[in-house]
């Protein structure tokens, strides 16, 4: 049996269901969703659909989520789904909120 964990990312212009793709080998499946910026009800309730209609085990979270919607989706998910979040140092977020503003994300 695979692990499966998945990656949540948002983007001003996602729709999570068309916006996700899964790469397999024999011991991981790896699945990216992308979510719309900002809209945390809304990855919460794609990631409670993929652990509990795709099996997956652990998410991790891109760095736009904040520490409630951390919780949110923890809550949503249910106990026994780790939850990792991918954050940068402070040098690493300053140059890519100057890459995502000129790319019109804000």
């Amino acid at each position: 049996m695979a692990f499966k964990a998945a990656v949540v990312v948002m983007a001003p212009d996602a729709d999570p269901a068309k916006h996700q793709t899964s790469i397999k080998t024999n011991k991981l499946e790896s699945t990216m969703v992308f979510v719309p910026l900002m809209d945390f009800e809304r990855a919460a309730q794609v990631c409670r659909d993929l652990v509990q209609k795709e099996g997956v085990q652990s998410i991790i979270l891109c760095p736009g989520f904040t520490s409630a919607a951390v919780s949110m989706v923890a809550s949503a998910v249910g106990e026994g789904v780790p939850i990792n979040v991918a954050r940068g140092d402070v040098p690493s977020v300053l140059a890519t909120s100057g890459i995502l503003a000129r790319e019109g994300w804000f």
